[in-house]
């Protein structure tokens, strides 16, 4: 069974771990050898700090702590010199997801190409939030300077959905699950 050959480590997303009773061998499988014990935070880079931590508190979010950041530890492990940045930590309300808001005041900011970047550009696609209300949600974003990029689409009778611009010009995808 250890050796990845059995049938309880057979090739399965690990997604299927949220599969009931049947998958528990597969959940002591993936438990066995897996090296991550949790997704941390993810970090967005921003030009505008208190607009980004206003337009992620509009959707819920608090924030939990705010730091200068610098010195040869910072330098070291982002392998850029003189670094100096200010970062907030934002909270969701079911307190498991951060996100780490990064404004960088030295060195400055390097541009993306193209600067707003569509949805299939290689690399980060979005950062999606399950809400309750999307209509409320998109409106207040609006207010914030958010920009809906197509339309809100409902998939199937599961959910409504949208992508939104948000700070530094990344992807918000909101979701709303319909009962």
């Amino acid at each position: 069974m250890g050796d990845g050959s059995g049938p309880a480590c057979s090739r399965r997303p690990l997604w299927i771990s949220r599969v009931p009773a049947a998958a528990d061998a597969h959940r002591l499988c993936y438990t066995l050898y897996m090296t991550i014990k949790r997704l941390d935070h993810i970090s967005v880079v921003v030009d505008d700090l208190t607009a980004a931590v206003d337009f992620f508190t509009v959707l819920g979010m608090t924030s939990v702590g705010e730091a200068p950041i610098e010195g040869a530890w910072v330098d070291r492990v982002n392998a850029i010199e003189n670094v100096r940045v200010n970062i907030v930590m934002m909270q969701t309300p079911d307190g498991h997801g951060q996100l780490e808001l990064t404004k960088f005041h030295n060195p400055p900011l390097v541009a993306s190409q193209p600067a707003v970047a569509p949805p299939n550009t290689l690399g980060l696609r979005s950062i999606m939030f399950a809400v309750e209300n999307l209509d409320d949600t998109v409106a207040r974003l609006r207010a914030q300077g958010a920009e809906l990029i197509g339309e809100v689409v409902q998939y199937e009778n599961i959910y409504r959905l949208c992508y939104m611009r948000g700070p530094a010009g990344i992807i918000v995808a909101l979701a709303e699950e319909l009962s």
